[in-house]
């Protein structure tokens, strides 16, 4: 009977971790219910004018958690500077005198007043200027640029906007935009063309990044709350994601 009763609770467990091994393959879980065929389109004085059509081939809803998180990686690597720097033993200056003779004094015999084992020593394996740039596949960088713009979707953080046309190089118009549309947060604004007034108007805002269709990855997206897309832009993604 003690057995059987092993036996069912080894069961059970098995059958929980390939539950969880399976729910934890799966895309990632969308926020709400919407139909991701399509995505609302708003003016500059932020009322929804229609719905955008998708792409079905681009925007099918499926997001590779694996190769968004190599994409990740390799942007942050790219971000690093790599110049931390310590001195060895050879580095730090002095230590050339031996500090007491071989024998006879009783102490542990000595070489340096600069061993790593002394205080104001070297440092032993300490790190030194290094290059940490390297690059994923053009093939990966397109599928993880896809799942960004699959997950924004999926979570409703992505919205379109008809034009940004903006006439003056005033912070307060492109406030306004951003107030009208109820963002909040960090935001990205990808468009077609990118004017000076449009530009110069966004420089000075916090948390706002405006981008070219053609120059926005994945760090642009997953760093941001909301993406806000042109009409354009969003006719040129095909272009941009053709694999």
């Amino acid at each position: 009977m003690e057995k059987k009763i092993k036996n069912a609770v080894i069961d059970k467990k098995v059958k929980a971790e390939v539950k969880g091994e399976a729910e934890a393959k799966r895309p990632l879980a969308a926020k709400g219910t919407r139909d991701i065929s399509s995505i609302p389109v708003y003016n500059s004085s932020g009322k929804e004018i229609e719905k955008a059509a998708l792409d079905k081939k681009l925007f099918t809803g499926e997001v590779n958690k694996a190769i968004l998180y190599q994409a990740t990686i390799m942007y942050h690597a790219n971000q690093r500077r790599g110049t931390a720097s310590t001195k060895t033993r050879s580095d730090v200056s002095g230590g050339g005198k031996k500090p007491w003779r071989q024998k006879g004094t009783g102490r542990a015999r000595a070489g340096s007043t600069r061993s790593p084992l002394w205080r104001g020593g070297g440092i032993i394996f300490g790190p030194h200027p290094r290059d940490f740039h390297y690059h994923l596949p053009k093939k990966m960088l397109k599928v993880a640029l896809l799942s960004g713009l699959n997950a924004k979707v999926r979570d409703e953080e992505m919205i379109a906007i008809d034009r940004m046309e903006i006439n003056e190089p005033k912070t307060k118009k492109f406030q306004e935009i951003l107030d009208a549309l109820k963002i909040q947060g960090k935001s990205l604004f990808i468009l077609e063309e990118i004017s000076d007034n449009v530009k110069k108007a966004s420089r000075n805002i916090d948390n706002v990044s405006v981008k070219n269709y053609k120059d926005f990855n994945v760090m642009d997206l997953m760093s941001c709350d909301k993406v806000v897309i042109s009409k354009g832009a969003l006719g040129k993604l095909p272009e941009r994601l053709a694999i």
